[in-house]
């Protein structure tokens, strides 16, 4: 038996049976582990970006970590991005780092870097192994820390530590702390200053308060008491549709953030962090709430976000009701024709969208409209790219999809941020996966024509447009797709989305449509 075979035993004790890589020489002998371990399912990343995006979905949708594979510094620097997008997210991940033998790493080779130093920003936990005695305890510590409280774990494996002989090592389960109690001051804390504030409290869920059952206690305090419920401006994970409470999204604008938020006096997080401006804009304010609001915390990330739920409601002298108000019928609307726009396809969407869905929203400004009417429709699972590093969308739909197999994935996807991770495709080929990915094919960064005005600039000039526009030449999604292995058509009208749109839907596995709006 070698480290790498004890790593392996580490993780599938621990229930970590998915391993996304993208391997180099230095994790060959864990790669070797790996294929004498068919209880591990390992998917290949043609991207690293892929690799961490996927487990980045994978985690949001089973509340493990799955692991990845990445070589040395500079494989761990190509999936950065992602790896801040699930740090954002608080999900669960398990990053394995193959690095030098660690004798070797005092000649300099090209590939010798700070791993280190690159793994600290994007991770919650950073731990070296020293030799291959030393694999099991880190990787218990990994598998620990990525769990208690949720986040990004990142373990880097030297060569020999991995190819090492080490006697035969019983491993098990890792015991983990359980959350603790709830903290009943807060609780009487906040429910004080909603009593105080009637009608003028606003609370903002997240994590696990953003799932059915705590929604539902959330919506029982929000009619019990007016208090005003809302998600955070990007998603990490909710559960949404027709007979669930529909939490409003506060906009990513700021001067429309600040104007749903002017009227609220108190704000409770339950999860959550306080929302502000995504970036500093000339004359306004980063923070979003005005001046005077007090901002409480009812449970942060790591504490029982439903059982601190409950204890509000009941310190409010709320009864849970035999009917909750719930959104229902979808709104009276006629059906789209003609050229295809953005608001045509989150309508169809919406309406047509298979129960138990996961919609994957990468889709910046085109999609905006869908998560409103996302509330009228089939019950689903709902998330965003938490940390606004574009290049999420296909991954996270590709690991949601490795997550929850007989689930249809609906990936609603920009033109500009598909093409950070397209490689992603390949990957859901390969595995057969059952994602449909809708692509918002405007042919521009719409969101930084949008930026230019709020920073000032009132006309765009033939510099600033060729930064911001995708039109020349024009991305061809549909041979992109096609070249990675996954089926694809156009659509530009109305008729031709929803047929294929429906045609999608009744199969199964990878298929993309291209939006030409």
């Amino acid at each position: 038996m070698n480290g790498a075979d004890v790593l392996c035993d580490v993780l599938l004790a621990n229930d970590v049976t998915v391993c996304f890589a993208n391997p180099g020489t230095s994790e060959m002998h864990f790669v070797a582990a790996l294929d004498r371990k068919p209880k591990m399912r390992c998917v290949l990343g043609l991207f690293e970006g892929v690799v961490t995006g996927a487990a980045d979905g994978y985690a949001r949708m089973t509340d493990r970590p799955a692991a990845t594979l990445l070589h040395t510094g500079p494989g761990l620097a190509n999936g950065l991005a992602n790896m801040h997008n699930a740090r954002r997210a608080f999900s669960p991940m398990i990053n394995i780092v193959g690095d030098h033998a660690s004798y070797h790493l005092p000649l300099d080779a090209p590939l010798t870097s700070d791993i280190e130093s690159l793994a600290a920003p994007m991770s919650n936990w950073v731990g070296r192994v020293k030799g291959p005695a030393d694999i099991a305890p880190a990787a218990e510590a990994a598998f620990r820390a990525s769990l208690t409280p949720p986040g990004v774990a990142t373990m880097i494996l030297p060569a020999d530590a991995a190819w090492g002989e080490v006697d035969a090592v019983s491993v098990g389960k890792v015991t983990l702390v359980p959350a603790p109690a709830v903290d009943m001051d807060a609780v009487r804390k906040v429910a004080a200053a909603i009593r105080a504030a009637p009608g003028r409290a606003g609370m903002i869920v997240r994590g696990k308060a953003a799932r059915a059952d705590a929604l539902a206690i959330a919506g029982q305090i929000s009619t019990g008491s007016d208090v005003r419920l809302f998600g955070e401006v990007l998603i990490a994970r909710m559960q949404r549709g027709r007979g669930r409470v529909a939490p409003a999204r506060i906009p990513y604008p700021v001067d429309a953030a600040m104007a749903v938020l002017r009227d609220v006096d108190v704000l409770i997080l339950v999860g959550a962090k306080e929302p502000v401006a995504f970036f500093a804009y000339p004359g306004k304010p980063g923070r979003l709430v005005r001046e005077g609001c007090e901002v409480l915390t009812l449970a942060a990330h790591g504490e029982d976000l439903h059982a601190a739920l409950e204890a509000l409601r009941d310190e409010l002298g709320i009864k849970p009701p035999k009917r909750q108000v719930v959104a229902a019928a979808f709104p009276d609307e006629a059906t789209p024709s003609g050229k295809l726009t953005e608001d045509a396809i989150a309508l169809s969407v919406a309406r047509k969208l298979p129960a138990d869905a996961i919609i994957c929203d990468e889709a910046v400004t085109s999609a905006r409209r869908f998560f409103a009417l996302s509330a009228f429709a089939a019950p689903h699972d709902y998330m965003m790219g938490t940390g606004g590093s574009i290049g999420g969308g296909i991954p996270m739909a590709t690991g949601a999809a490795i997550a929850c197999p007989d689930r249809k994935v609906i990936n609603l996807e920009a033109d500009g941020s598909g093409m950070y991770t397209v490689q992603g495709l390949w990957t859901q080929a390969r595995e057969k996966l059952d994602v449909v990915t809708i692509v918002f094919s405007n042919r521009t960064y719409a969101i930084l024509h949008g930026e230019m005005k709020n920073v000032g600039v009132g006309a765009i000039g033939e510099n600033a447009r060729r930064m911001l526009d995708l039109d020349y030449p024009s991305l061809d999604w549909v041979s992109l797709a096609k070249g990675m292995g996954v089926e694809a058509a156009r659509a530009d009208t109305c008729e031709r989305f929803e047929a294929l749109l429906d045609s999608a839907l009744s199969r199964r596995g990878p298929f993309l449509i291209e939006a030409v709006l």
